[in-house]
């Protein structure tokens, strides 16, 4: 039996992707082994969002040669689309597949094997063969419609990530998206809603909605993101549905009033910021305002008891003032996230802001992320904290040690991390993993664990 590898860099997105394409190669008649083994076939699913996420998929590429250089090298994905033309000429890689393409995986890999590994050139000396498959991403025409993709399982045991929709229509001056992943292109509600149905026959009780602009769903075919969420909220054995980032200008007080009647959605919300100074979202290209932002805040804390908000924040933008990085600091703590993810401005070629004037020097962009990970650490405690002596329900994940005794891990519906002490009877690993717990949250460790005291309720519907 041949073996294959797969690594995956980048978004949810790309995870999803991962997982389909391995269960393609199951398929197919594969053994899947680890990366770091030796292997025939080697797939890397690539990113291009930063200048490093660009360096790591070529050096995982050519990780995967030195691997064993009589193997089949694929790179897949957004790397591939953003840069054909050095990925065409680098002698680590064999098959190339595009973005939209990724399904063509088994298929080109017979070619490949059936062509053999190289041809003859008129002196007789073999030269490498390469196979391709890379649409004009950004040409409608030639990429069609989404592209079926699907899986079964993933490698967590009680929550799984469903794909819905790809491309995006934004273009954010800082962003390479658009460029590798196309426009917007939504997934059949029949074809999510049978894969959710499968998964939960799988024994996963939590989905995760994700896609590359997840706020765009239903705009290309006259769907629309609430009447999916009404379809899964109707299948047997999904208990919670989480969503991926949502685009702020979504959260209309309709949004956010149709959500809390449908009990299995998560409240947890990531919206994505990036600033909260106007002129800087201005420059951005983003297509809200700090205040319509602040709004679809409010709009979630009125329809929820305490809803987890998280964001995303660029601190060192071009152009990015003291005054207005000040404006950004104190917008982030009128908000009162539960989680920030916090980036320097990184230069992506190929954007709008890489040649933008007034690019930031990167000691003042250190200094100013590393101030807003301080506030966010302050911010994710006080928001824990809240749960202190308050009731939790936890869907528990795996059984770990922490300060050398057993305990089960989980989230709660908000995403809070929490642990329970482990029962006596539970020596065997994984007896209680994907149950449903209710418990009393009595303490937080100081990475913002809640510890819970024993169960309340068990194996709750």
């Amino acid at each position: 039996m041949k073996k294959a590898a797969l690594h995956n860099l980048g978004c949810k997105v790309n995870a999803y992707e991962t997982e389909a394409m391995q269960q393609l190669l199951e398929d197919a008649g594969y053994e899947i082994v680890p990366f770091g083994e030796q292997a025939d076939v080697y797939v890397v699913n690539t990113c291009s969002v930063t200048n490093l996420a660009y360096r790591k998929s070529r050096q995982m590429l050519h990780r995967a040669k030195k691997l064993n250089p009589g193997s089949i090298v694929v790179a897949a994905g957004c790397y591939v689309q953003t840069a054909r033309e050095q990925a065409q000429v680098d002698p680590a890689i064999d098959i190339l597949i595009g973005n939209n393409k990724k399904h063509e995986l088994p298929r080109l890999l017979a070619e490949y094997e059936q062509a053999g590994r190289g041809r003859k050139e008129p002196g007789g000396q073999e030269a490498p063969l390469k196979l391709q498959e890379v649409i004009d991403i950004n040409d409608q025409a030639a990429a069609g419609t989404y592209e079926t993709l699907a899986i079964r399982g993933t490698a967590e045991h009680t929550r799984a990530f469903v794909k819905i929709q790809d491309g995006c229509n934004q273009f954010c001056s800082y962003c390479i998206i658009p460029y590798a992943r196309g426009r917007v292109r939504s997934r059949g509600w029949r074809e999510i809603l049978a894969e959710a149905a499968s998964l939960a026959e799988n024994g996963y009780r939590e989905v995760v909605l994700t896609g590359i602009h997840l706020s765009s769903y239903g705009v290309d075919t006259g769907d629309d993101l609430l009447s999916l969420l009404t379809g899964i909220h109707q299948i047997p054995g999904i208990d919670r549905i989480r969503l991926g980032s949502l685009e702020p200008k979504i959260v209309t007080e309709e949004f956010a009033r149709a959500l809390s009647q449908l009990p299995k959605v998560c409240p947890h919300f990531h919206l994505s910021l990036q600033s909260g100074c106007d002129a800087t979202l201005k420059r951005m290209n983003r297509k809200y305002t700090s205040g319509e932002y602040r709004e679809g805040c409010g709009y979630l804390r009125k329809y929820f008891t305490h809803p987890a908000i998280t964001t995303d924040v660029i601190a060192g933008f071009p152009g990015e003032t003291e005054e207005e990085f000040e404006i950004t600091r104190k917008f982030l703590r009128e908000i009162a996230f539960f989680e920030m993810h916090v980036f320097k401005y990184s230069v992506r070629e190929g954007t709008r802001a890489a040649g933008m004037e007034g690019q930031v020097p990167e000691e003042i962009k250190h200094r100013r992320s590393h101030a807003l990970i301080e506030e966010a650490g302050e911010m994710s405690r006080a928001f824990a904290s809240w749960y202190l002596g308050k009731t939790v329900q936890i869907l528990l994940e795996e059984r770990i040690f922490l300060e050398g005794k057993a305990y089960y891990v989980g989230h709660t519906p908000e995403y809070v991390r929490a642990v329970i002490p482990a029962p006596r009877e539970a020596d065997g690993a994984g007896k209680m993993e994907n149950q449903m717990v209710e418990a009393e949250a009595a303490g937080l460790t100081e990475d913002h664990i809640l510890v819970c005291r024993h169960i309340l309720t068990e194996n709750m519907d």
